[in-house]
C-alpha cells in the first residue's frame, strides 16, 4: 500500500496538478490503457472481442483497465438487457478526441522502433575482412 503523505506520492500529485503531459499519461499511460484506446478507435467492441484483440493481456487485468478507462470518462459501457447479458464498450466524446495524439505516438513509435532496426542491423552485421 502506497503512502499518501509520502514526498513521491505528493511529488507526484503536484506534476499531475501541473503539467497536461504528466496529467494525460496518468490517465492513459500504462501497458494495456494505449492499446484498449487504439482498438476502441475503430467502433464498439464486445468485452471477448477486446480480449481476443490484445495479446498478452489477463482478464483481471482488462476489467481493470477498462473500468480506470470509465471512471476517467474515455469510454462508455453499454449492457443490453437480454440473456445472456451482451456488454459493448465504446469511447466516448473526450475517448474519441484522444485519436489523433494516439495515431501520432503510434506513428512515432514506428518510427523510432523502425529506426532502431536499421541501425542495429548495421552495426551488427559482418563486414568482409
Amino acid at each position: 500500500m502506497r503512502k499518501l503523505n509520502s514526498t513521491n506520492a505528493l511529488n507526484e500529485a503536484q506534476l499531475i496538478r501541473n503539467c497536461g503531459v504528466v496529467h494525460a499519461l496518468a490517465i492513459i499511460g500504462g501497458r494495456w490503457k494505449p492499446t484498449i484506446l487504439f482498438n476502441l478507435l475503430y467502433g464498439k467492441m464486445r468485452y471477448n472481442e477486446l480480449l481476443k484483440s490484445i495479446p498478452g493481456v489477463s482478464e483481471r487485468m482488462l476489467i481493470a483497465q477498462l473500468r480506470e478507462l470509465e471512471q476517467h470518462g474515455l469510454i462508455k459501457r453499454i449492457v443490453y438487457p437480454e440473456v445472456p447479458p451482451k456488454v459493448e464498450y465504446e469511447l466516448t466524446t473526450v475517448g474519441k478526441s484522444a485519436g489523433p495524439m494516439l495515431q501520432s505516438i503510434s506513428d512515432w513509435g514506428n518510427r523510432l522502433r523502425n529506426k532502431k532496426n536499421t541501425t542495429t542491423k548495421k552495426t551488427t552485421s559482418i563486414s568482409p575482412a
